[in-house]
């Protein structure tokens, strides 16, 4: 009765991972009208970065030794989960719908496996080779808007294609945290990558700042943002996934990640003007069967990774 109890909570932390990963697109949307992308991502590290401070110090001293020897390690985790993911999600957020960012995002898990052939050495299966075929027949539906024209005459979305750059940024960061895995301490490594990462957006911010026509704007929503995107998207879902990956199990966990474009584009149709169009409703069917069916797969690599 115990282990199914345990096992319920996982799948709870999981759910509940997803759920506010989710919310963070929708947000990010929202966000985009009272923040500028560098200034965002860099406001939502250091909110995350002050937060976890009081927790951290104690623990930061006992592996510094550790975080200090894969310090090039921790700067390729910076550059691409941390400053590089996130702000670039930020910024396609202004020229496209979270709803279509949210679906594009879901073929991660993909790429994940494609990486894993070059860094962790491991084989794709045909399942996986089907899935991934599929998974991407429906982002390109999606990024087309189910035109044949639009197809032929490359007008997708600059949002959407800046969503793709930013799964590329955040599979190649997930295969780098699963290769060192068993040598990074999970929490000083994202206490740790989260002031590199405020430090690396900080002059991009002060340029961005610079410009005459972006501002900041605070409001009490633009705080309630802040606080969102930097506690419970930074930090929160964050503990949720790797306290149930482990309780689980990876090949199980990584099928819950395909319930994020399902609560993003629940939130978005919910909580802001947002359609849910007939092409992302059909597209998005393709990507989730593609990656249901990816996940499958025995060698498929999963995320054990921040969103």
């Amino acid at each position: 009765m115990a282990t199914i109890a345990k096992t319920r909570y996982a799948y709870f932390l999981l759910i509940l991972a997803n759920m506010i990963w989710g919310g963070n697109f929708v947000i990010g949307r929202i966000g985009a009208d009272y923040f500028p992308p560098f200034t965002f991502s860099l406001l939502r590290w250091l909110v995350a970065f002050l937060i976890l401070t009081p927790f951290m110090v104690k623990r930061l001293k006992a592996d510094w030794h550790i975080l200090w020897k894969y310090k090039w390690i921790l700067l390729l985790l910076t550059v691409t989960g941390i400053a590089g993911y996130n702000t670039i999600i930020y910024f396609s957020l202004h020229f496209t719908t979270s709803i279509n960012a949210a679906v594009v995002n879901s073929i991660t898990p993909l790429f994940i496996a494609i990486f894993s052939i070059f860094v962790l050495k491991e084989r794709l299966t045909l399942v996986q080779v089907i899935g991934i075929s599929l998974s991407i027949t429906g982002i390109i539906f999606i990024l087309s808007k189910g035109s044949l024209g639009a197809l032929q005459a490359f007008s997708f979305n600059i949002g959407d294609l800046f969503v793709l750059i930013a799964v590329v940024c955040w599979s190649l960061y997930s295969v780098v945290v699963k290769k060192y895995a068993t040598v990074l301490p999970a929490q000083t490594t994202l206490y740790i990558t989260s002031f590199m990462g405020a430090v690396m957006l900080l002059p991009f911010s002060m340029f961005e700042l610079n410009r005459p026509d972006v501002h900041v704007v605070f409001t009490p929503m633009s705080i309630f943002i802040l606080f969102y995107v930097g506690i419970l998207a930074s930090i929160i879902a964050f503990l949720s996934w790797n306290t149930g990956v482990p309780r689980v199990g990876a090949a199980k966990s990584g099928i819950f990640l395909n319930l994020l474009p399902v609560f993003a584009t629940i939130f978005a149709t919910v909580f802001t003007n947002e359609s849910l169009l007939w092409y992302q409703i059909i597209g998005g069917m393709i990507v989730i069967f593609g990656v249901l069916l990816s996940s499958t797969a025995p060698k498929t690599v999963q995320q054990r990774a921040l969103r």
